[in-house]
């Protein structure tokens, strides 16, 4: 909801919006934080990276894809952005979801955060893969170092122009098909995970954040180990130090929420957020709280096409009464929570439990190598 908040502000009730942290990014690191909690968790616990990889396809993929129909759709009305470029290697860059590290804008804002989403998935299976997953300290340290060197080399992408899109794609089909089938697995979460390690420092918008959106990951990850005794508090502080420093010297940190002092705060209200979490989970969690957050992926997505429609629809909304601003931002909140809520129960929920058929099925039936993968270390 910061994000959705973040968007909708400036359109709806400018003076409320905060310029002191960002809250589209606190939201987004929050979200980062818990992903890389939960992931490779989810991964280990597994054992079996082709259930993992069905699992996420059919989690991620359906909702995205008709919230694409619908903003193409939509494009008769309300102007495809600027940033996606009129150029095939946009369909590529979108149907990997690497949209942001080969340097593609998205056809709807916020999907710009599922980039880094993806280019995890695939370190982590490589990682899982070659037994060296449990370093996650090490590796949100070394994250934090790449952060901070891109910022003060890189400027752009060295792998410029639509080619790193196209390859991409096909790479990531070919190596994903590996992965759920068990044909040549190794070798395809060796070369995927490598891929992705290219793309998000050479191929990204923004180099140095990209790195750092990947410390912010693998730090939840650090402190899933620490809870369960396997790690230590140290690398958390070292990579959390890292990440508020990388835009400090950086070529490219001309943005109001990268400010040392805005990114900082920002990075402060995160952490705390998502300790509060680790404090009160097992607790009772209102039906609300817990309602949104099964909702959450759809309100993520599918918030900002409906703001934009709205604006589309309704013109500009800032010259309204602060009682007609907060009248128009209430009925668009009920609307897109409505909305939201008929995505998940239609698109979302079948989705995820068709891909548990699956892979109960696949469970059922002998690997190609006549085994699954076990838990390494």
């Amino acid at each position: 909801m910061a994000v959705v908040a973040e968007h909708a502000l400036p359109w709806l009730m400018p003076s409320l919006r905060p310029y002191w942290f960002s809250l589209g990014m606190y939201g987004v690191l929050v979200f980062f934080l818990v992903s890389g909690y939960i992931i490779p968790a989810s991964l280990e616990n597994r054992g079996d990276v082709g259930a993992f990889w069905v699992s996420r396809v059919f989690r991620l993929y359906p909702l995205y894809l008709l919230v694409i129909a619908a903003v193409l759709v939509m494009a008769f009305w309300v102007p495809v952005r600027q940033e996606v470029p009129r150029h095939p290697s946009a369909v590529a860059a979108h149907v990997s979801m690497l949209l942001d590290v080969v340097h593609t804008g998205a056809l709807a804002d916020p999907m710009w955060t599922l980039s880094y989403e993806m280019v995890f998935y695939l370190l982590v299976t490589a990682l899982f893969v070659g037994g060296a997953h449990r370093r996650s300290g090490t590796l949100a340290i070394a994250f934090g170092v790449v952060a901070v060197a891109a910022g003060l080399v890189l400027s752009a992408p060295l792998l410029p122009g639509p080619w790193p899109a196209v390859a991409a794609c096909v790479a990531f089909l070919a190596g994903l098909a590996c992965l759920i089938t068990g044909r040549f697995r190794t070798v395809a979460a060796y070369a995927l995970g490598l891929m992705a390690l290219v793309l998000l420092v050479f191929g990204s918008f923004v180099p140095w954040f990209g790195a750092a959106i990947l410390a912010v990951m693998f730090t939840g990850t650090a402190l899933y180990r620490w809870e369960r005794g396997t790690g230590g508090l140290g690398p958390v502080v070292a990579a959390a130090a890292l990440v508020a420093a990388a835009p400090v010297w950086s070529i490219q940190a001309g943005w109001w929420w990268v400010q040392p002092d805005v990114w900082i705060t920002t990075i402060v209200l995160a952490g705390g957020t998502f300790a509060l979490g680790m404090v009160l989970r097992g607790r009772r969690v209102p039906g609300v709280l817990t309602w949104l957050g099964l909702i959450s992926y759809s309100v993520y997505l599918v918030h900002h096409p409906l703001l934009k429609y709205l604006n589309a629809l309704a013109g500009d909304l800032r010259s309204l009464t602060p009682t007609g601003q907060a009248a128009v931002a209430l009925g668009y909140l009920v609307a897109l929570l409505t909305l939201s809520w008929l995505t998940y129960r239609f698109v979302e929920a079948p989705a995820q439990a068709l891909g548990r058929r699956i892979t109960r099925r696949r469970s059922s039936s002998p690997s190609p190598t006549g085994r699954d993968i076990p838990v390494p270390g």
